[in-house]
């Protein structure tokens, strides 16, 4: 597949957003049953809340550039009976409403008030949110592991690896953040992005295996209906390249998805890892978590990006000339 561009930030972008909010509202979790002290400033968890929102909005405007009619966009939620692209345009501006409020309830100084039923509600929209985040998370790796006929991606690695890269994002940008306003919390928020990494760096080593091993269900014999032993193509069939030709496949050298191959895991799973183990000692600096997290969202990039290039679209049997 061709990657566009627009759809790795959109799903890398939504995915910290998502992370972050998970990793305030355990802390809110955390704070209610007594395992650890509310934050002094309320400002935590409202700024923090902000920050998860700027996230989610500008994953949702980046994937309007990935229409050839924006105007047209209302049209996607028609279809969420069978579609989960539909439902997961429905499920991502809900959530990014119950962000919003929650921010907004803190920012009123609900959640740490004397008022039982004003806490009520912020635990409750809190808890709503997060129910919608995981939701979201679900419809958005669906959208992919849905499509059987991409066998890189019909697979529950692929939900499971946008949740936990997601969730590995957002915690790992909660521990900086946390660096400044809440540092009682960030050693928790480090240890619990470590972990996730490790986990996350399991899973997704176990697709790059998976997919290494596939066997294609379509061969060019059956693509063409040429039963032959040895079917070679020679052009394509005209003079110029074709909707086809530029959207299903990505035209990067053999060479480039190998080099990608090995650099995401390094950016993404290896120096983070190595950063916040080394963020845990009583020297480290703050900035050296905000550090980690633009390290690991570039690598993020190319995570996603080799994600849609490693798909072998069945058409491309077609055009092997081309591709």
């Amino acid at each position: 597949m061709n990657p566009a561009f627009s759809v790795i930030f959109l799903t890398t972008l939504i995915g910290v957003g998502q992370g972050l909010f998970l990793a305030l509202y355990t802390a809110r979790v955390l704070v209610f049953v007594g395992a650890i002290a509310l934050p002094d400033s309320r400002s935590f968890f409202v700024l923090g809340s902000a920050i998860s929102l700027f996230f989610l909005a500008s994953g949702l405007t980046a994937s309007f550039f990935h229409l050839g009619h924006p105007e047209r966009a209302w049209r996607a939620v028609m279809k969420w009976r069978t579609s989960w692209l539909s439902r997961e345009v429905i499920v991502l501006p809900v959530f990014m409403l119950t962000v919003f409020l929650y921010g907004l309830m803190c920012y009123l100084g609900w959640q740490s008030g004397s008022n039982r039923i004003a806490q009520g509600v912020v635990e409750t929209i809190g808890a709503l949110a997060a129910v919608l985040c995981i939701v979201l998370f679900i419809c958005t790796g669906m959208v992919y592991a849905s499509i059987r006929f991409l066998q890189e991606w019909a697979s529950p690695l692929t939900l499971i690896n946008y949740f936990l890269l997601g969730s590995m994002s957002g915690y790992t940008l909660a521990a900086g953040f946390s660096a400044f306003l809440a540092p009682h919390l960030m050693r928790m928020y480090a240890c619990i992005a470590f972990s996730l990494i490790v986990i996350s760096f399991m899973t997704r080593v176990a697709s790059l295996y998976r997919n290494a091993r596939i066997r294609p269900c379509s061969t060019v014999q059956t693509a063409t209906g040429i039963y032959h032993p040895k079917v070679v193509q020679k052009a394509q069939g005209s003079m110029g390249g074709s909707f086809n030709t530029r959207h299903y496949f990505h035209g990067k050298t053999r060479q480039v998805i190998r080099s990608v191959k090995w650099i995401f895991p390094v950016l993404v799973f290896v120096l983070p890892a190595l950063l916040l183990a080394g963020s845990l000692s009583d020297i480290a600096h703050p900035f050296l978590l905000i550090v980690t997290f633009v390290i690991q969202y570039v690598g993020l990039l190319a995570e996603r990006w080799f994600f849609f290039a490693q798909a072998n679209h069945p058409q491309n049997l077609y055009y092997q000339q081309v591709s």
